[in-house]
């Protein structure tokens, strides 16, 4: 569903000085929340160093927040956005797609062919760890199409037939994935480090294993979760790349192409039951159909930072025409071993 461009401002407060104002896209009513200044030159780095604990308040009611219209076009400004309203801003690491990197731990968005669209997902939810928050930053919006859909995951899960959740939180979900063949990200490139040792010792760390082959190719497989909970609201959510990484995400043309080459466990990346058995086609397709069905979109203007809590929120994007750049900031590393508790091989069914 796609929104048109004007604000619908509704005279709510989100500070005492009435520096701001919150409203919702037409025809999209509270996701995302949209915040836009009252007056003019108002620098948004400035005003969220004093309203920090306000913006995190309605983050975690609304999922989203669009900050528009401000004086922040650069991005040293959102960078000074990003390390106001954040914690622990994140490098980029274990890597599932191309990016270049601007200025410090600010990196453009998914460089994948403008034709072809990215499904809705949570940044990095086949990881052992993964950003809390992710911020996007518009550039330059693209000539046409290129919006970042996103979607409320608390609807997701309640939409998902208890069969599905069942059948996953039973059996658990594992990628593999395979460096080195020339058509996705080498294993340099994923992990940011010529030496292998580095690597190893990573993949130790997140509970991967690894499997070195012929002519500098790595595999790797990881059994993750299914599920996993807020970590404030305790809100258990959808949270993983299964739908992502199944070769039935892929065009039918790619899809046959890599197969017609390589065996379903050599491609560059898929996705299985965590015993190795596959999962059925059409059980992603239902998976993607809810997603799709609960998107929205809006075009990108300039300036605009989206803000998203990235339990909560999965984003994708949308086939694009013309330049295009959105940079990306991740923030506020989580792992479910954080708390204490040991990383489950999967969610145990409930």
């Amino acid at each position: 569903m796609n929104a048109t461009i004007p604000t619908r401002r509704k005279g709510l407060r989100l500070s005492e000085r009435e520096l701001v104002t919150l409203g919702s896209l037409d025809g999209l009513e509270g996701f995302p929340l949209v915040v836009t200044p009252a007056i003019g030159d108002l620098n948004l780095a400035a005003w969220a160093t004093e309203n920090r604990q306000l913006i995190n308040t309605a983050l975690i009611s609304h999922g989203a927040i669009l900050f528009r219209g401000f004086a922040s076009d650069t991005v040293d400004h959102f960078s000074r956005f990003v390390h106001t309203v954040t914690t622990d801003v994140l490098d980029y690491q274990e890597r599932a797609a191309a990016r270049t990197q601007v200025a410090a731990q600010i990196f453009t968005s998914t460089e994948f062919p403008r034709d072809l669209p990215i499904p809705l997902h949570h940044e990095m939810s086949f990881s052992h760890c993964w950003p809390g928050k992710i911020l996007f930053h518009c550039r330059q919006p693209a000539q046409s199409g290129g919006q970042t859909p996103i979607a409320d995951d608390r609807m997701i899960v309640e939409q998902l037939p208890r069969s599905i959740k069942d059948l996953f939180l039973e059996k658990g979900v594992m990628y593999v994935k395979n460096y080195g063949e020339g058509l996705d990200l080498s294993w340099q490139e994923a992990f940011q480090t010529d030496d292998r040792h580095v690597v190893e010792r990573y993949c130790n760390d997140a509970s991967m294993q690894f499997e070195w082959r012929s002519g500098g190719r790595l595999r790797t497989r990881a059994i993750r979760h299914v599920m996993v909970p807020h970590p404030i609201l305790g809100t258990r959510v959808w949270f993983n790349h299964a739908h992502m990484f199944h070769l039935s995400s892929l065009a039918a043309p790619i899809r046959d192409g890599l197969l017609s080459q390589f065996a379903e466990d050599e491609v560059p990346r898929n996705a299985f039951f965590a015993d190795g058995s596959a999962i059925p086609d059409a059980l992603m397709e239902d998976v993607r159909c809810i997603y799709r069905e609960h998107m929205v979109a809006f075009d990108w203007q300039f300036g605009d930072i989206l803000l998203v809590d990235n339990f909560l929120v999965s984003h994708g994007r949308e086939p694009f025409e013309g330049a295009r750049q959105i940079l990306v900031a991740m923030a506020e590393r989580y792992s479910l071993a954080d708390d204490g508790s040991s990383q489950p091989q999967f969610e145990p069914r409930q």
